[in-house]
């Protein structure tokens, strides 16, 4: 048995990148900055890859500075670099969950846009296999 399970709670470091496929299905990916207990240190990013309702979500609400908060599970990407050849990786974290979880003094400053449906809700959902490109 095993246990995949990420929590994590820090601001978007940009605005989403999403996508929409011609089947209907979305994805938003964006990075994570996640500070530590001491402010001295730098803070932590982290890529995140949001599927469906979630990504249209975050496509609307979402916007660099935003506070988030996310459950989801720890992958890896592999790759073969194009031009180099070489096995490539990235650590990513899909987002089974996300939290909007800004004031309305956040929204206002463009957190959110209108503090509207999406501000301070909880989205779940887990894509189809007919979602996932690989």
């Amino acid at each position: 048995m095993g246990v995949n399970s990420v929590t994590l709670v820090g601001r978007a470091g940009r605005d989403p990148e999403v996508r929409y496929f011609e089947s209907g299905t979305v994805v938003a990916n964006l990075t994570l900055a996640v500070n530590r207990r001491s402010r001295d240190d730098e803070p932590d990013w982290f890529n995140l890859e949001i599927w469906g309702k979630q990504a249209q979500v975050a496509a609307d609400y979402v916007r660099k500075g935003s506070l988030l908060g996310i459950i989801g599970s720890f992958k890896l990407d592999r790759w073969t670099d194009r031009t180099s050849g070489e096995e490539r990786t990235k650590p990513v974290v899909r987002v089974d969950r996300l939290e909007l979880l800004g004031s309305k003094r956040d929204a206002d400053q463009g957190g959110y846009g209108d503090g509207g449906p999406g501000a301070g809700s909880a989205y779940q959902g887990e894509p189809s296999e007919e979602e996932v490109p690989f």
